[in-house]
């Protein structure tokens, strides 16, 4: 995962090549001749995948891509976005050909009624046989035709425990608190952002009710002010490196981000959340589907499954990776919640379109208005978060002369 270093630049590249030189590409597999198909052939298959999420050879682990490069011959041209819908964008655009995508649950439907990727030949994909049944046969994928799960995991509130109570973060209100004014980042995308208020305000994330939607809105716009900024994968350096105080953020990066700035922790809100899964596709121009079959059954390989998430932090659908995983990982409640915690999760749905155009026209609504707020509300809001930036600066600077000390 992400890793802030501060060395002289002649350290950073011995670390560089260290890494390099250390990092793992052999490893064990079920059929060792099934990966002989394409050798000597000169194929390459080009990946779009979420970013940070792939174990890359760093920290002296397995580098997915090389390994399957060394067994097959064939080229990885690795690539990555930050959201469904810019994935989304990318494709439907035509300006861009994949051979692996790897979209979320609700992305995955909507493709599939767009006929934008294709069915997979799952005689190409024997290690499907370890995958649970319960992430390869969905909602989004009924069948399974279409999509091999990759991870699954929940969304919840990722909080700096020196400066926010524990009993707070067991709900979604914590976004909404005016004494963490500026210190609170918010998801960039609709589908996330507005799930998180609906699920606030009692309503299911797929909620399709207008009135719905636009008090969601309306709450989305009352928090506004509170929000230091709206991001996604800068979520996790703003809050490893303590810029912000609190932040929705999955549930993979936050035991990492937690083993890395032991001041974090993670709470799935009271209210519910959202339980995803991340789908390995294949788009339906793709160049090359049988070599891109061939490295989605390499995802499946128990070793390399089990070193991914290993290396990843998020959950893996994997029966046969999750039993090579450490007792301490397989027990670990923020990657495998209590049935209890899961029974109050929800899975996103493929909205109808007159929703998503809706959802959509809100979100702009949203970020261009500036003139949501009554006349006393923004002067206390501004008087609280003052009053209470100046307390945490004070606490920071304490926190600090301490560790200077020490």
């Amino acid at each position: 995962m992400k890793r802030l270093v501060s060395f002289a630049l002649c350290l950073m590249l011995l670390i560089a090549f260290s890494s390099v030189a250390l990092a793992e590409t052999s490893v064990e597999v079920v059929d060792e001749d099934y990966y002989t198909r394409f050798q000597g052939q000169d194929i390459s298959i080009s990946v779009y995948n979420w970013g940070e999420y792939i174990s890359d050879g760093s920290d002296d682990m397995l580098d997915v891509n090389a390994a399957f490069e060394e067994l097959t011959g064939i080229k990885v041209l690795y690539t990555t976005f930050a959201t469904n819908e810019e994935l989304y964008a990318k494709l439907k655009s035509g300006g861009a050909s994949y051979d692996i995508i790897i979209p979320s649950d609700y992305m995955v439907a909507r493709m599939i009624s767009e006929e934008m990727i294709q069915p997979l030949d799952l005689e190409n994909i024997p290690n499907a046989q370890f995958l649970d049944d319960q992430y390869r046969y969905t909602d989004f994928d009924p069948e399974g035709a279409y999509s091999i799960p990759y991870t699954w995991g929940t969304v919840g509130i990722i909080y700096n425990t020196q400066y926010v109570d524990e009993e707070d973060a067991h709900s979604w209100d914590l976004l909404w608190d005016e004494r963490y004014m500026g210190e609170i980042l918010m998801f960039s995308n609709p589908r996330d952002c507005f799930s998180i208020a609906l699920k606030r305000l009692g309503y299911s994330m797929n909620s399709t009710n207008e009135n719905e939607l636009r008090e969601a809105c309306e709450s989305l716009k009352d928090q506004k002010a509170l929000v230091q900024a709206y991001v996604m994968d800068e979520i996790f350096d703003k809050m490893e490196g303590e810029e912000a105080m609190i932040a929705p953020y999955y549930a993979g990066d936050a035991i990492v981000m937690t083993d890395e700035n032991p001041n974090l922790a993670f709470s799935i809100p009271d209210e519910g959340t959202n339980r995803f899964i991340d789908s390995i596709c294949i788009p339906a121009n793709a160049k090359q589907k049988e070599a891109a079959e061939m490295y989605i059954n390499f995802l499946c390989e128990p070793e390399v499954a089990a070193a991914n998430i290993d290396f990843i932090g998020y959950s893996t659908p994997n029966l046969a990776a999750y039993e090579l995983l450490d007792e301490q990982m397989q027990q670990n409640e923020i990657a495998y919640p209590s049935q209890e915690t899961l029974d109050k999760t929800e899975a996103f749905i493929f909205l109808p379109t007159k929703t998503s155009t809706l959802m959509d026209k809100l979100w702009t609504e949203l970020l261009s208005n500036d003139e949501n707020y009554s006349k006393w509300t923004i002067p206390a809001f501004l008087l609280a978060g003052i009053l209470f930036s100046v307390g945490i600066n004070v606490r920071r600077m304490l926190l600090k002369k301490k560790e200077d000390m020490m």
